[in-house]
């Protein structure tokens, strides 16, 4: 029995990456209580079992003194198997865990391996299996059963089951990593991504700058004739991106968020970092965007209001129709934004109440700030102050109050 423990730790060091003197203290302490039966080992006496990791050789020792009448190769046979293959188990769910711990925030490879209610799971290579849920989807990505995919590690839990793989392709780092993997001068440090803002499968800014006088940050990051971009593009199953200069100088700066809008001028309020945008009436629509999407963004890559105006409706009292109407699109598709929000931005919400909310079907943070207290306080872990306070804070987001 000895030399088979033995050949299997060997095997399992081998194939499963855990180290030897892990299976051997597991496989030991399985043999203890084993032996703690055979024997029948009071409480006051000392029992102590030890696996010698080079010969195999199993030896048991009772109040210091070793036992030799113990026939414990049968009894480890018949009493011991289960409970170390259990041990086994459990150091190879921690070997997967702090391998897939060390990668989070990075981007790994994998197969799609099957669809569950929305979510993808992925196989990551053989080692564990990872959770795309389709809140962290982007919205206009398509995969198949079997198709090669790249997903950002958002986290990694240590669940009973083993670990829990948590993945994204909606998130921003994601957009990012993949500019570090295709853009050598990023990886090396000599262009700075200095911000970065994106709208799932829609459009992503981002704003770079060099180090290095000789080296074009926006050059270097869209490759000879477009390959690098482009291959982040396809990557992205067709997203755009909008990589421009960043610079100290805010007007500088504002002009880039914007492009391919044409400004003609800018007024600046540091003070409540805002920003009026004169831009001619042919670049309105381009400045602002489809439902407001390229102004929202730029706001965002700079971190300052903008107030996108023409220069007819900034020398006039009384803007023209068809502004306001470009105006009441921006807002209204900036209130549909955080109606649709993911409950994870809701304050106060924990992980076990996102998840009871979701499960209960609350899926947004409309439905929430539509929900009545008493559905809430059905769920578990959700009292009556706090439905009233989640219902409240959702309600919030949603008016912008």
């Amino acid at each position: 029995m000895s030399q088979e423990l033995l050949a299997i730790i060997e095997q399992l060091e081998r194939e499963k990456g855990i180290k030897k003197e892990i299976l051997v203290e597991a496989v030991e302490s399985a043999l203890l209580s084993a032996a703690r039966k055979a024997l029948g080992i009071k409480f006051d006496e000392e029992l102590k079992v030890e696996l010698e990791a080079v010969t195999g050789k199993i030896r048991v020792f009772r109040n210091k003194e070793e036992v030799t009448s113990l026939d414990f190769g049968r009894i480890a046979a018949s009493a011991a198997r289960q409970v170390i293959i259990q041990k086994i188990r459990e150091a190879e769910k921690d070997v997967v865990f702090n391998e897939f711990q060390s990668k989070a925030g990075e981007i790994v490879s994998g197969t799609v391996y099957r669809f569950e209610k929305g979510n993808i799971i992925i196989d990551l290579l053989g080692r564990a299996e990872g959770v795309l849920s389709k809140y962290e989807q982007s919205p206009k990505e398509e995969f198949k059963q079997g198709q090669r995919i790249r997903s950002y590690i958002l986290e990694v839990k240590k669940e009973i089951k083993g670990p829990q793989i948590v993945l994204s392709r909606a998130h921003v780092n994601f957009v990012k990593k993949l500019f570090e993997m295709e853009v050598p001068e990023i990886y090396e440090g000599i262009v700075e991504i200095k911000s970065i803002t994106r709208q799932p499968g829609e459009r992503t800014k981002i704003a770079v700058l060099s180090k290095n006088e000789k080296v074009d940050p926006v050059g270097a990051c869209v490759g000879m004739r477009g390959n690098r971009v482009r291959n982040i593009v396809n990557e992205l199953q067709g997203e755009r991106i909008d990589i421009v200069y960043f610079s100290d100088d805010i007007k500088e700066y504002i002009k880039a968020a914007l492009s391919p809008a044409q400004v003609s001028e800018i007024k600046l309020d540091k003070e409540k970092l805002k920003a009026e945008v004169i831009v001619a009436q042919d670049q309105l629509s381009l400045a602002i965007g489809k439902q407001g999407q390229n102004v929202r963004l730029a706001a965002k890559l700079i971190g300052w209001g903008l107030d996108i105006r023409t220069k007819e409706t900034a020398s006039s009292v009384a803007p023209k129709l068809e502004e306001k109407a470009l105006e009441k699109e921006v807002v209204i598709e900036e209130v549909k934004e955080i109606e649709g929000a993911a409950l994870e931005n809701l304050p106060g919400a924990g992980e076990k109440i996102i998840t009871s909310l979701k499960e209960a079907g609350f899926n947004s943070m409309k439905s929430l700030a539509e929900a009545k207290v008493e559905d809430l306080i059905k769920l578990k872990g959700i009292a009556k102050k706090k439905a009233e306070k989640l219902i409240e804070e959702a309600k919030k987001l949603c008016l912008g109050v």
